[in-house]
């Protein structure tokens, strides 16, 4: 594979959760999380979405971390 630019940057993962967040439901949760009028409309919403948002850092963190891995495996010049 050469002229490949490998990077320890979890870019699928932060695509994934960009497409997650940014959309009309994941929108409409977030404001029912944090700027909803209603008390019992926020204490639905928020362990929902910080559940959620703590799930999508573990996966980015386990990306970065399998990714960084294998950059380094290569970096000795261990072969597939």
């Amino acid at each position: 594979m050469a002229g490949t630019a490998r990077t320890h940057w979890p870019w699928i993962s932060l695509l994934l959760s960009a497409a997650l967040v940014c959309n009309p439901v994941g929108f409409d949760f977030l404001h029912s999380a944090f700027f909803a009028g209603e008390q019992l409309a926020r204490n639905i919403a928020q362990p929902i979405v910080l559940t959620v948002l703590a799930a999508m850092a573990l996966v980015i963190g386990l990306e970065w971390l399998v990714r960084s891995s294998i950059a380094r495996s290569r970096a000795r010049g261990v072969t597939r």
